[in-house]
């Protein structure tokens, strides 16, 4: 089989950067790509209302990605296009999602996962955008009370299809030391709703500040962001979660991979070439191996980054669609 080449979509937050548009600071995001191998990044999509979260789908030939839009108006939106950039398409638009966070496809039922954070909420849908489902609600989004509690914002999402779970953070107030990450079966228990469900279990509380999640499903090994004070906040993270919430909840045995991130987002797990790449917004877009060691900073200074998602392409498809040698 030839060799193929690991190319990164990079999601540049770049707020405050007003460009073209003056009038709002906030429009000023996009969807980039590069090579695993650093270099330049090349921008597919521009004109981003807060860009957060993206996961690529080959097999299906697009990527899906959120855009928060502004945190105190219920604008956010999910959506997707070909990989190249072309063909975008809304799955959740305005007044459907508040402020949508991480995305991530289950590669087993291929729905759409999506954290909403003043929304309060964990959404499901399919990849068209249709039979789209409230999974998780922790609080009323549209009262200003619960939405200004950001110990009920979700953030970050994982889901782990062999063991029929799903895992989501909540990242409590900013260095607040208040953050927690839950779980629950991606089925509903019966005449349960997503207010009232009995199967959600705490596996993490009092973290610093969790943001994004990655999950080995294999090894049920979780990995996670955190952006919060050090020595335990603006770190990478992961943790054994095969055990029940009994021997998991409030515990501290987590191990940190690495330390000194500026303000740490997004997480990608390579499970073919073995690496993790990770972002900040403070500018830098890292690769380690998988134990945390041989860190290689990739991007620096070209955005403020938050989500990053991979594809493993032919040579020849990555130089032809995107410039990358």
């Amino acid at each position: 089989m030839a060799a193929r080449t690991t190319v990164l979509y990079v999601l540049d937050f770049n707020v405050g950067n007003t460009g073209d548009d003056p009038e709002d600071p906030f429009a000023a995001g996009r969807v980039a790509i590069g090579s695993a191998a650093g270099g330049n990044l090349k921008t597919l999509i521009d004109h981003e209302r807060m860009p957060d979260g993206i996961d690529v789908l080959e097999d299906v030939g697009h990527i899906i990605w959120t855009q928060m839009g502004h945190p105190d108006k219920n604008d956010g939106m999910v959506q997707s296009s070909s990989m190249d950039g072309r063909n975008v398409k809304t799955l959740f638009d305005n007044g459907e999602i508040h402020t949508p966070k991480q995305v991530i496809v289950d590669r087993a039922s291929y729905k759409v996962y999506v954290c909403d954070r003043e929304g309060l909420r964990v959404h499901r849908s399919n990849l068209d955008g249709s039979e789209k489902e409230v999974l998780v609600k922790r609080g009323d989004w549209q009262n200003a009370d619960h939405r200004k509690d950001k110990a009920l914002h979700c953030v970050g999402i994982a889901v782990d299809s062999i063991h029929g779970k799903f895992y989501w953070t909540q990242k409590g107030p900013s260095k607040g030391g208040q953050g927690r990450i839950f779980r629950a079966n991606i089925d509903m228990p019966a005449g349960k709703t997503a207010e009232d469900r009995d199967d959600i279990e705490l596996l993490f509380d009092r973290l610093p500040e969790p943001i994004d999640l990655e999950i080995d499903s294999e090894t049920q090994t979780l990995y996670w962001t955190d952006r919060g004070d050090p020595p335990k906040g603006n770190t990478l993270n992961k943790a054994d979660v095969s055990g029940s919430s009994a021997t998991n909840a409030k515990r501290d045995d987590y191990q940190i991979l690495a330390k000194h991130l500026h303000e740490a987002i997004g997480i990608k797990v390579d499970d073919v070439k073995k690496h993790i790449y990770v972002t900040d917004l403070g500018g830098s877009v890292y690769r380690y191996d998988m134990d945390g060691s041989n860190c290689v900073k990739l991007f620096e200074g070209q955005g403020v980054y938050t989500g990053i998602a991979l594809a493993h392409l032919e040579a020849g498809q990555a130089k032809e669609l995107y410039c990358i040698a």
